[in-house]
């Protein structure tokens, strides 16, 4: 008799429960061991080896346990591999995947003593598959409940966890003032109130030696306790957690937790951090070649500098990160570079929207006759050409997904023969949604939502996989399949389960809305389930 060596592996989500001296991985191990022991005249033996993770999420295969127990697979050490119930194994249909091609290299089998099915047949690995895609949507459907949790508790002024910002220490469901670290941060905002600018007090801070706090890392590791740069200045003055209010997304609440900084303070230090960056200029710098020079600002608070690149004779100009400029030497993933042409017929579009818009002459000037309304109105409508209008802006910031434009008081009302007391300041400052959509080498910019574009490739092998899950469904295996189309058996296998996206992704993927990154090379090299989660997620918010 063919002796089977049977090896256990048990998995819980969550720690809760782990210190007990009989917990959910002891109850797995038992019933695993009980249906091990039953299956003794087959020639199973249980081998001594314990492959246990606790605490650890089944949606990805990053498990010390899982990866010995593989790792011992890939050895021909172990046969059959038994779990309590599929999900333990994995949760992702894209890494069971992984795990299947693994244990068929190494003529190795898995069981659940739960659930009975013969993965041998087609038909047996796609009940498997859609047992997978339930608990795949089981854990999306958690982790929702997570995040609606978490937003509803912010909006109740709690803190939920995360970083503890410097200046405070963890008190519950709140936070409490650490004296020592809380006087450094009021410095800063006196240091900025005082000099105006994030370079001279990154300076003035240097000269008084105050540091960031030292925080211990997984691992052992130590970071922090350097001085300040400019970008953690400019976290640490914009963050309203410091004014004693909590910021979820993009909406700000009135935190539980005492504040370090008066909150009028803190909404002077913003109105600085938004009017005084960008310096006047002269008629020299209306003449240069990039009229956004000092004007841009990225979400790190780091100023964007021309740049530009020659390609067949051709000079190509740029808006980059500084810090690109500054440290060559280092990659930074984060930082921007935009096309200049592009980002300046934009802003000239949105600020003509702006101006033009019905109604807009009364908005922005207040105190006027009829009469003077009409030649500020007149002046709106043909005076601003092209991008001459960019004289107009102050400062932009930008941020993934959007963009602040705030134009120049005194530049607008002598643009328009008027006072600048006469100029509301709320109109001032435009709001718009900014996209970004690179093609291959070429990115191009979008005010709003960026034009749909259908991947044709992408809908044509979706129509091919779900005629190949057809064929599977009709008993045909992936290596048969694969003799008709002449293509690979993993093909089959790859280009099969693109016929099990999501309706909703289905439905953007057929009218060109879905994200740049969601192409066919994309979802058959990376983690199918966890980019079926991401892609929707990005889709609910286009």
């Amino acid at each position: 008799m063919r002796r089977i060596r049977c090896a256990i592996y048990t998995r819980k989500s969550s720690e809760d429960g782990l210190e007990q001296d009989f917990n959910s991985l002891h109850a797995q191990r038992e019933a695993c061991e009980a249906y091990i022991a039953s299956q003794k005249h087959e020639g199973w033996e249980l081998l001594p080896d314990h492959y246990d993770d606790g605490g650890i999420s089944g949606g990805h295969l990053d498990r010390p346990a899982l990866q010995r127990l593989v790792q011992a697979v890939d050895e021909k050490r172990v046969d059959q591999i038994v779990v309590y119930k599929i999900d333990r194994l994995t949760r992702s249909l894209a890494d069971f995947a992984k795990l299947v091609d693994r244990l068929d290299a190494a003529e190795t089998s898995f069981v659940s003593v739960t659930q009975s099915f013969n993965t041998a047949t087609s038909m047996g690995r796609l009940t498997l598959n859609m047992l997978l895609s339930f608990a795949q949507f089981e854990r999306e459907v958690t982790a929702e409940r997570i995040r609606d949790k978490i937003a509803a508790s912010k909006r109740k002024g709690m803190w939920m966890g995360g970083s503890v910002p410097m200046g405070y220490q963890p008190d519950g469901r709140t936070l409490k003032i650490d004296e020592t670290e809380a006087e450094t941060i009021r410095t800063l905002f006196g240091l900025y109130l005082k000099l105006g600018t994030l370079r001279d007090v990154k300076e003035r801070a240097e000269e008084l030696d105050l540091k960031s706090r030292s925080r211990q890392r997984a691992g052992g590791q130590m970071s922090g306790g350097t001085h300040f740069d400019r970008g953690q200045l400019q976290h640490i003055l914009s963050n309203p957690v410091y004014a004693g209010r909590i910021r979820h997304k993009k909406k700000v609440y009135e935190g539980q937790h005492p504040a370090i900084i008066d909150p009028t303070v803190w909404e002077k230090v913003q109105n600085m951090l938004q009017n005084g960056a960008a310096v006047a200029r002269g008629s020299k710098q209306k003449a240069m070649k990039s009229p956004l020079a000092g004007k841009l600002f990225d979400e790190t608070g780091d100023r964007l500098t021309p740049s530009h690149s020659r390609k067949n004779g051709k000079r190509l100009r740029y808006y980059i990160s500084r810090r690109l400029v500054k440290d060559r030497s280092r990659k930074h993933p984060d930082a921007w570079r935009l096309p200049a042409d592009q980002v300046e017929s934009l802003l000239a579009e949105l600020i003509k929207q702006h101006l033009t818009r019905p109604g807009a002459a009364a908005m922005l000037t207040a105190d006027l006759t009829a009469a003077e309304l009409s030649v500020v109105t007149e002046k709106l409508q043909v005076q601003f050409g092209g991008k001459e209008r960019l004289a107009l802006i102050e400062r932009v910031d930008l941020r993934p997904g959007s963009l602040t434009v705030r134009l120049d008081e005194s530049m607008l009302a002598k643009r328009l023969g008027s006072k600048p007391e006469q100029i509301n300041l709320v109109e001032l400052t435009i709001e718009a949604p900014f996209q970004m959509r690179r093609r291959g080498v070429e990115l191009k910019l979008h005010l709003g939502a960026a034009p749909a574009e259908i991947d044709k490739t992408l809908v044509q092998n979706i129509v091919k996989g779900r005629s190949w899950l057809a064929m599977v469904i009709a008993g045909k295996t992936f290596s048969e399949i694969a003799d008709i189309e002449g293509v690979s058996k993993r093909r089959v296998q790859d280009v099969t389960n693109l016929a099990l996206l999501a309706p909703d992704v289905l439905d953007g993927i057929a009218t060109g809305e879905q994200p740049d990154s969601l192409t066919t090379d994309y979802l058959i090299k990376n983690r199918f389930s966890a980019v079926w989660s991401e892609q929707r997620e990005q889709f609910a918010a286009l």
